[in-house]
């Protein structure tokens, strides 16, 4: 986890919300305004089945969806589809009036709605982790795309495949699983091998290190994102090991396999994104600490050998420190030359994750820059759109 990720809290320079004259603007059926919104009551609130969906949508298939992605709006696309229900809050705007803010997934990414005028019991059968039909229009405000929504259902997952649903690695997870145990099978010190395999050999844990993000929203935020992040960080490791001899390259690869292995405890990946109850109460640096300690006593009761205790103790520093200071949330600050260089090789491959994706995904091609990023504090130089005529050529 980079270190932006405990960053303290930013005020966005994006409106929470458009005035109410502005409203009218995003409402394509004229329903919302002065007149307020048709909202449905929860014991009225329609329960949309997948069947149902296929005979107002003949176009439309369940398993195999043939849906419009998210990656494909652009500004004023009229949208009447099925999203994951990632985030949900009810906020108030300048005139105290109640709205709903939403973020919607799919496999392609994710986007913001916002549905005017509404009521806290009106909406309070729409639970995130759920899948829902969305009614609206697309706006481009203020350089990031939205959705202004006029009805949003929920909708039953029967059929559906939720696949579409979850953003994964465009990596081959198996691929990075075999290039994950490569690299760990280099480490030759007896006691620090041994427990590496101790953790390879965990079936469970490892088919949910290869399922885990590596994080909700940050970075590499979508299943197979945690072990895409670490097989990563792993290769820069072996790249730069010849130019510092002075660290440890064998403990420094096996923090970085450790540094967020709590996730997979943390985090909630199999519908949606989310924390777990452990992971909001104690955290994945702390979960981690624990699963090491567990390994440790596994390996001392399979190879019969004691594991040295410093190494046992630099390896938890290792764990502890990631994230480089008090004000980013690390327990502990770096203080060993492996630790150091865990942590910036960490928040090097999030930084340059956050950078391309938000140049990559960035909904207008007319302008060189991208939105402000509150995460990164600043907005994102893309360059002039390529075109035939200044297209850089190959010899």
């Amino acid at each position: 986890m980079d270190q932006s990720s405990a960053s303290r809290t930013r005020k966005s320079t994006v409106a929470e919300a458009l005035p109410e004259e502005k409203q009218a603007e995003f409402d394509p059926q004229g329903i919302h305004g002065r007149a307020g919104s048709r909202l449905l009551s929860p014991d009225i609130t329609p329960k949309i089945s997948s069947e149902s969906l296929i005979k107002k949508n003949p176009s439309r298939k369940v398993l195999g969806i043939m849906r419009r992605c998210i990656n494909e709006f652009s500004d004023g696309d009229v949208v009447d589809d099925v999203f994951l229900l990632a985030d949900k809050q009810i906020r108030a705007n300048r005139n105290a009036a109640l709205y709903l803010l939403v973020e919607l997934r799919d496999r392609t990414g994710s986007i913001s709605a916002r549905m005017w005028n509404v009521t806290e019991e009106s909406q309070a059968h729409l639970q995130p982790g759920g899948l829902v039909q969305v009614k609206g229009k697309t706006q481009l405000y203020q350089g990031t795309l939205q959705l202004i929504a006029t009805h949003i259902y929920h909708v039953a997952h029967d059929g559906f495949d939720m696949a579409e649903f979850l953003p994964r690695s465009n990596r081959d997870v198996s691929k990075l699983a075999v290039r994950l145990r490569e690299i760990l099978m280099t480490i030759e010190d007896p006691p620090l091998r041994a427990l590496m395999e101790c953790f390879l050999i965990d079936e469970k844990l490892m088919q949910n290190f290869e399922l885990a993000p590596a994080g909700t929203k940050a970075h590499h935020a979508y299943q197979g994102g945690l072990i895409e992040h670490v097989v990563n960080m792993l290769e820069v490791a072996q790249r730069i090991a010849d130019l510092y001899p002075d660290v440890n390259r064998e403990l420094l690869l096996a923090g970085i396999f450790l540094h967020d292995i709590g996730k997979v405890r943390e985090l909630s990946y199999e519908n949606g994104f989310g924390y777990t109850d452990e992971g909001q109460l104690i955290g994945h640096m702390i979960i981690a600490i624990e699963m090491l300690s567990e390994k440790i006593r596994e390996s001392i009761e399979l190879t019969r050998e004691p594991f040295p205790e410093e190494t046992s103790i630099r390896l938890k520093h290792l764990i502890a420190s990631h994230h480089g200071s008090y004000e980013f949330g690390s327990p502990r600050l770096p203080m060993t030359p492996e630790a150091i260089a865990l942590h910036y090789i960490d928040n090097l491959d999030a930084k340059i994750h956050e950078f391309t994706r938000d140049i990559n995904n960035d909904p207008n091609p007319q302008s060189t820059w991208t939105a402000f990023n509150a995460r990164l504090d600043r907005k994102l130089f893309k360059g002039p759109k390529k075109t035939e005529a200044n297209a850089v050529k190959p010899r």
